[in-house]
């Protein structure tokens, strides 16, 4: 059993462990949950009662989950003194799966994004967004229905790895003059200095998570999405050992784009192809249908990710995950909105839409299936959060935790 310092373990429930690399889900799982900063909490208590009652539903209190608040941000800071204390990672290490609400991370000084740490520190290597289109949710598009992508990004690497050296300190002139003596690269010497690593191992093993996902959910194609044209050892590299690792692992479920041109046959197989960046954001819009299952390095995954759920009705309608190998942290995608917290008033959908990616991870898929089929009904109903109410004609206005019981009346 996991020590803690300050936390302590539901007096029920039992662990969800591994053996010989498969999940072991018990009836009774215990949750760590995170319920954030700002309007987490308002969100958070409308999202477990959203939870639970899709699970007592689906299976007729045969199975239930064993929430374990755990702490980061703002109120761990606060009874801890500690922005992401020891027991909080001690937590989701030992149990498995995880959910949480938005996080603080003060701007300029101080702290590193507590979300970051937690990828990094945790290897939770791929940040995974599904974006898909509910009935009835206003959208700047005309077609917001052909909506309906997956993408995997690169979690640990690239701008995000933390190699970043301010404006002349010792570190960013020593790194100039490096660049210059030994690169014949000549930098403005009033330059900030930062370093972008994309390796194969990380390149690959996300690439592999994608192509595993299109198999066995039936996509049709995995798409890597890169800038290899301009950085090419780096995103150029990703695009490569993205190709090398279909090929090697997967050569009897894919083909490649250049295959099919060439008389190959896609029949009963994922379509692996690859898109530079900036094509990517106008086809998105253009060309929206094309587009299943994309494979991005991290920088790229974060900017096309918030591109896409902007057609669906914005981050509140967006859910997302941090997945690696032991570990499945589930999150809102969307920030704190501190000058809302308390108000009962935000679109609780991103973590509701998580929770429902966290079901399916535990194999509990019939509860996230109620949870899909009663938001859906809700936004076609027209009874909806402020956000959405002001975008609709006709709208009911709700609180959000009286959108949580109208979900839970239409599951």
């Amino acid at each position: 059993m996991p020590q803690f310092t300050h936390l302590k373990p539901p007096a029920d429930g039992t662990p969800i462990v591994r053996r010989n690399g498969a999940m072991i889900v018990p009836d009774d799982p215990i949750i760590p949950f995170i319920e954030g900063d700002g309007t987490g909490p308002d969100i958070w208590r409308a999202s477990v009662r959203i939870f639970d009652a899709a699970v007592q539903k689906a299976f007729g209190g045969a199975r239930r989950l064993a929430w374990f608040e755990v702490l980061a941000g703002e109120k761990a800071k606060d009874l801890t003194g500690e922005w992401l204390p020891a027991d909080t990672l001690e937590a989701v290490r030992s149990y498995k799966v995880a959910i949480k609400g938005p996080l603080t991370t003060p701007v300029g000084g101080g702290i590193r994004s507590l979300n970051v740490t937690l990828r990094q520190v945790l290897d939770l290597y791929a940040c995974v967004r599904p974006v898909r289109y509910f009935e009835g949710t206003p959208s700047p598009v005309t077609h917001p229905e052909k909506m309906n992508v997956v993408i995997f990004r690169e979690n640990t690497e690239d701008v995000y790895a933390g190699i970043e050296y301010a404006k002349g300190t010792p570190q960013a002139e020593k790194i100039i003059e490096f660049l210059s003596r030994e690169m014949g690269k000549r930098l403005a010497p009033d330059s900030g200095i930062g370093i972008k690593p994309i390796s194969e191992t990380a390149s690959k093993r996300l690439v592999r998570m994608a192509i595993k996902y299109a198999i066995e959910h039936k996509r049709k194609t995995v798409t890597i999405m890169h800038k290899g044209n301009i950085m090419k050892f780096t995103e150029g590299a990703f695009r490569d050992w993205g190709y090398e690792v279909a090929k090697a692992e997967f050569r009897d479920r894919i083909v490649t784009e250049d295959e099919v041109a060439a008389g190959a046959s896609a029949a009963g197989k994922v379509l692996i192809n690859d898109r530079i960046a900036d094509s990517i954001f106008q086809q998105i819009l253009t060309r929206t249908s094309d587009y299943d299952v994309f494979a991005t390095p991290n920088l790229n995954g974060d900017y096309l990710s918030d591109a896409c759920a902007a057609q669906v009705g914005g981050l509140g309608m967006a859910p997302g995950a941090n997945i690696g190998d032991e570990i499945a942290f589930f999150e809102a995608t969307h920030g704190t909105a501190p000058k809302y917290a308390g108000k009962d008033v935000i679109n609780p959908s991103s973590v509701v839409l998580s929770g429902v990616m966290m079901l399916e991870h535990l194999g509990w898929g019939q509860a996230g299936a109620l949870i899909t089929k009663g938001l859906g009904e809700t936004i076609r109903q027209k009874r909806v959060t402020y956000d959405l109410a002001r975008l609709m004609e006709g709208a009911t206005e709700l609180k959000t935790s009286q959108f949580a019981d109208a979900i839970i009346e239409n599951m």
